[in-house]
């Protein structure tokens, strides 16, 4: 029982609901799941100069549709609805509510996610919910193990600021107690998540909030893969 408790407190990190001032990381539950929606490619064509059309399609997910949930007011939530996240080189993602698009890339080689997500920002975690690419001359392995930063981006402001989506992707590996896990920093917080779900944050003070996820091994070392770890800076108002 002993060693159950010490788990408990190790992966839900330094904080306290008792403490209104404290940071608090809660799994977020209730979405619809999703388990046959399915994004492949269509087509990826160069237009111009670093400019590229993109094509994808959807299957069992309906673009521009708002996701139906309890904890949908609760959350920033696009008026737009469902969407992929597009992903270049783990920077911070572009939002697209059609299946086809443009987009300009600028690097070498950019290694592409692309992936469904609910209308209030989380991603559908599903094996066939995600398309990993990449296009360049400059390769990478892209059976290395991932990590994919995605939510909280931007600013937010009034009640969106209560609570924040912690949302992040991974590929090519999996997360659990007594193997790899994610470290997330928030301002000078931390958690070990051992879990792949989507988490809410609570309990941030206004002003400037800095994140930082990391894909770490049992025995708590960073993993060498690219774009590990992942630092953003939000901002609330």
């Amino acid at each position: 029982m002993k060693k159950i408790l010490i788990l408990i407190l190790f992966v839900f990190g330094y904080s306290s609901c008792d403490n209104p001032n404290t940071i608090t990381l809660s799994k977020l539950e209730g979405s619809p799941s999703y388990l046959n929606a399915k994004i492949s490619t269509a087509s990826i064509t160069l237009v111009d100069d670093n400019e590229y059309a993109f094509s994808f399609d959807i299957n069992n997910y309906q673009l521009g549709e708002q996701t139906v949930n309890k904890i949908e007011s609760q959350l920033a939530n696009s008026g737009k609805g469902q969407h992929i996240h597009f992903i270049v080189n783990n920077g911070p993602y572009s939002a697209h509510y059609t299946n086809n698009f443009k987009k300009k890339l600028n690097s070498d080689n950019n290694v592409i996610l692309a992936f469904l997500s609910r209308s209030y920002h989380e991603s559908v975690k599903n094996p066939n919910a995600f398309i990993l690419t990449q296009i360049g001359e400059s390769k990478i392995d892209l059976d290395n193990e991932f990590l994919f930063y995605s939510r909280p981006k931007g600013t937010y402001k009034g009640k969106d600021t209560e609570k924040l989506l912690l949302d992040f992707y991974l590929i090519n590996t999996t997360i659990s107690p007594y193997g790899n896990k994610v470290k997330a920093t928030i301002n000078d917080t931390e958690f070990i998540i051992t879990e792949w779900s989507p988490y809410y944050l609570e309990g941030l003070k206004k002003g400037e909030v800095k994140i930082k996820l990391e894909l770490i091994n049992s025995e708590g070392k960073l993993i060498d893969s690219p774009f590990n770890p992942s630092i953003r800076t939000v901002n609330l108002e």
